[in-house]
């Protein structure tokens, strides 16, 4: 692959196809070192996959906007042309300034007490994102596909015609006067700051399923298994307080059981397989509970599946976590890590969205003790815990019940 004079692009290692970070070699003389941005030490499968999707951007295989939803939703692909991400831009959320939609934005503006969520920070919907992929991590849920802030260009993104003609100038005094082209800090588009999602194959939305599982059973131990990953759901969503969960917005993966030889028994007969995904998580983590016009209720809760008591495996696989003082603390400053980088970062509202989540939480603990239900569970009481330090330094929580309910209860 031929470079022209002063370029920084970066040649592939034939020997290991790009799978090593190390494996970048830059040419034309510039001493600067393969792309650092995007590179998580920490989890180098999702670095090789996040270069995947760049080096398909520089070879113009471009991310997709998807036809649903009232955002900037990316389908990413890799050089080979297939899915392997979906990325949301900070700045092509749903009231964000540059959204392909528009019509979010006059939905707001028009009716503010039926859209909008004055609950939430504005424009941090891809930390929501990344944060519940971190609870589902740290609780070891495996529900929600793995989620990170990472930065990309790509013409396809929605950029202002001021940034548009930028890059174009760029390009044209690179082309013909390298040497000052050289200069630029950067050709090109600005890289965008938003959430990576891992993308999620052979899954429908849940409603689909749960239309056909109403008029057909499933065999006792899927339903077993479904019923257990169904309350993972509902962990998830009540911990860091969803407002935006529908039957239409997380996935299920139902594969068949094969058919077996004449020769085998019916002990080899296999039941069919059920997987879930919890994906759009990006309207979570309130600072506040809803107390205006809405509820946003958690639509999983009229299902049959929320009227069964909480079952004892997921009691042992959550309960003494989130019964620990140093986890909850521990969720608490790798959540402060995660959304502290944001530009309009502010701590004070940080720990109000913190004390929601605590007081979450605590209800859950409480749910599991008395063996209630998820329908029982959405029913409590809210809790705020606030955190406060005393004359000596130590912090001090205080729970507070006070609520003032939304004017719609059932929206």
């Amino acid at each position: 692959m031929a470079a022209g004079s002063g370029d920084k692009t970066k040649i592939l290692s034939e020997k290991h196809n790009g799978n090593s970070m190390e494996d970048y070699e830059t040419i034309e003389g510039h001493a600067e070192g393969p792309p650092t941005i995007n590179v998580f030490k920490d989890d180098v499968e999702f670095s090789h996959l996040v270069r995947d999707s760049e080096t398909a951007i520089e070879c113009g295989v471009h991310p997709e906007l998807s036809s649903k939803g009232s955002s900037g939703c990316y389908f990413i692909r890799n050089v080979e042309g297939k899915i392997i991400g979906v990325f949301k831009p900070k700045d092509e959320e749903p009231y964000g300034h540059l959204n392909p939609k528009w019509t979010k934005w006059m939905h707001k503006l028009c009716c503010p007490c039926c859209f909008g969520r004055s609950c939430l920070v504005p424009n941090q919907g891809y930390l929501s994102e990344a944060g519940a992929s971190l609870v589902d991590q740290k609780l070891n849920l495996n529900i929600v596909p793995k989620t990170k802030v990472v930065k990309l260009a790509s013409e396809t993104f929605n950029y202002t015609a001021i940034d548009k003609m930028k890059a174009r100038t760029k390009k044209n005094i690179m082309n013909r006067v390298p040497a000052v082209g050289r200069r630029f800090h950067r050709i090109g588009l600005p890289p965008k700051v938003g959430s990576f999602q891992l993308f999620v194959t052979g899954y429908k939305d849940a409603d689909y399923w749960l239309r056909k599982f109403d008029n057909e059973a499933l065999p006792e131990s899927t339903s077993v298994h479904f019923q257990n990953l169904f309350e993972r759901l509902v962990i998830l969503d009540y911990i860091i307080r969803n407002t935006d969960r529908g039957n239409d917005n997380w996935l299920i993966k139902y594969e068949t059981a094969a058919a077996g030889t004449p020769d085998e028994g019916w002990d080899m007969i296999e039941n069919p397989r059920i997987s879930i995904a919890a994906i759009d998580n990006g309207l979570a983590f309130p600072f506040k509970h809803p107390d205006e016009w809405r509820t946003y209720p958690y639509h999983w809760a009229w299902l049959s599946q929320a009227k069964k008591p909480f079952s004892q495996e997921i009691k042992d696989l959550v309960y003494p976590k989130l019964d620990s003082a140093e986890f909850v603390q521990g969720l608490c400053e790798d959540l402060y890590e995660l959304f502290r980088h944001d530009k309009g970062f502010d701590k004070a509202t940080f720990e109000k969205q913190m004390s929601v989540m605590r007081g979450q939480i605590i209800n859950i603990q409480r749910a599991l003790q008395n063996g209630k239900s998820p329908v029982e569970l959405v029913q409590m009481p809210v809790v705020t815990v606030e955190r406060t330090s005393n004359l000596v330094g130590y912090p001090r929580f205080t729970q507070s019940f006070a609520h003032r309910a939304p004017f719609f209860s059932w929206c």
